[in-house]
């Protein structure tokens, strides 16, 4: 499809116009030094092809973009008893908020902002007896690329300023919304959000999210079609916090955004797309990537509605 070739060509050229408009993120220090000026776009379609543009073999930290794989593989251990602990709900609150948590008594209300991801992610523990090998392996067949790794100094940053989501995790335990060690299941966490991938590979892990839950690489059914479904709808509610609404409104997709400045995008039976940009916006989230997404939606006329 030259189409892809030519679209993503302008799109990186046109999204570069948008370097200087955010900031780094820099409360997890090992994020802070990445250069700022760089940008990326992969699309990888349900019939296996790949197109970029960009910086697109760049590697970078995936950060809360994790979030849409440890839900996957919590929903293949747990079922619908996933929803018991966390709720489906668009949250209107930062991602890191503990004053929604308390007053709902410890039940995030998705599982995409960090309570609820800690949420999923003690589920994930308590039925894997190794989830960060387990979770690492499975990035690695889902990209095609047995050269994935965690970033260890990314993942002892994050570690070492990790009070609020401790106090997150602790707050649930009080209210017996969380089985595990704290600690165990924060190391867990951020060595999923230290995880390393290009925009490519992003492109074709999350493949199974726009092929009715079957990888496009491996043919390895991670979801159901009824779950893809509803993992989809809760990306789309819920992918881009509290900015989420905004981002329905502009592109219309489900997505989900990491601070490392990663967004996936999916278009069901069509293909999945990834964007990466360091530079953030208040929300959290790429202010080059969210423009690029914009364009591609225009270019291409793609949308859910």
């Amino acid at each position: 499809m030259p189409q892809f070739n030519d679209i993503l060509q302008q799109i990186s050229q046109q999204a570069r116009c948008c370097f200087g408009q955010g900031k780094v993120a820099n409360y997890i220090p090992a994020l802070a030094d990445v250069p700022a000026e760089q940008f990326s776009i992969a699309i990888h379609t349900v019939d296996g092809q790949t197109f970029s543009a960009g910086d697109a073999h760049a590697t970078f930290s995936i950060q809360s973009v994790s979030k849409a794989l440890t839900l996957t593989l919590a929903m293949q251990h747990h079922g619908d008893e996933i929803w018991r602990r966390v709720g489906k709900e668009p949250s209107g609150t930062a991602f890191n908020s503990l004053a929604q948590l308390e007053f709902e008594t410890g039940i995030p209300r998705n599982p995409f902002i960090n309570a609820g991801a800690l949420v999923v992610c003690d589920a994930l523990v308590s039925r894997v007896s190794a989830p960060v090998f387990n979770m690492l392996e499975t990035a690695r067949l889902l990209s095609a690329n047995d050269k994935v790794v965690i970033n260890k100094k990314v993942a002892d940053s994050e570690y070492q300023h990790r009070h609020r989501n401790a106090a997150m995790a602790h707050l649930m335990k009080s209210f017996n919304n969380f089985d595990n060690d704290v600690d165990t299941v924060l190391r867990a966490y951020f060595s999923y959000c230290a995880i390393e991938m290009s925009s490519i590979e992003l492109a074709k892990t999350f493949s199974y999210l726009a092929n009715q839950g079957v990888c496009v690489q491996s043919g390895r059914q991670m979801l159901s079609a009824k779950q893809t479904q509803q993992v989809n709808s809760l990306l789309f509610t819920s992918g881009l916090y509290d900015a989420a609404g905004d981002f329905a409104f502009r592109v219309g997709i489900p997505a989900k955004s990491g601070v490392g400045g990663g967004i996936i995008g999916i278009v069901p039976g069509k293909f999945t797309v990834c964007v990466w940009s360091p530079e953030l916006n208040e929300f959290g989230n790429s202010v080059a990537g969210l423009y690029a997404l914009e364009l591609l939606a225009e270019k291409l006329h793609i949308s859910m509605l």
